[in-house]
């Protein structure tokens, strides 16, 4: 399973639109366009086909905790979290 497979579960899971996770990713400091966003859910077939790195699952993930969760108390995200 690809990262951008787990992305792509998550998403369905938890129905988020696209805006939804640029907003998540927005909580851990790591801005991705709408382009770059829809070229990870492409097929890997796709001419415009993104594979998802771990950079970027790592930070969705961080900021799916702070966006169900809430922010940690007594510490600020930090700026590449």
């Amino acid at each position: 399973m690809t990262n951008n497979d787990i992305l792509k579960k998550l998403r369905v899971a938890l129905h988020l639109r696209n805006d939804e996770i640029i907003e998540i990713l927005k909580l851990v400091n790591f801005n991705i366009s709408t382009n770059e966003l829809s070229a990870l859910f492409r097929s890997e077939d796709h001419p415009n086909y993104q594979a998802c790195g771990d950079q970027i699952l790592r930070n969705f993930l961080n900021g799916l905790i702070i966006h169900k969760r809430g922010p940690m108390e007594g510490r600020e995200a930090k700026e590449g979290e």
